[in-house]
């Protein structure tokens, strides 16, 4: 089962379990889609970024998303390119 982590870890941007705009790479680092599509590729990993899959209603029921918010605020500096 996915963490499904609350939050981006680039604004701090609310993400609900049930949203389609959060990205996950494959560790979960989770973004919304504004700083995925900022950023490329996940700054943490390096990995690919991907939507995050939407659970159904019955399992985050049985699975509660996660409610630990992960935030780093050094990533809001610009990119150099």
């Amino acid at each position: 089962m996915l963490e499904i982590r609350p939050s981006c870890e680039r604004c701090d941007k609310d993400l609900d379990p049930l949203s389609d705009g959060a990205m996950i790479c494959t560790y979960e680092c989770t973004w919304c889609r504004d700083c995925a599509e900022v950023l490329g590729s996940c700054p943490n990993c390096g990995g690919e970024m991907v939507q995050r899959p939407i659970p159904s209603a019955a399992r985050l029921a049985q699975d509660p998303p996660s409610t630990v918010r992960v935030f780093n605020p050094d990533l809001m500096a610009p990119t150099s390119d």
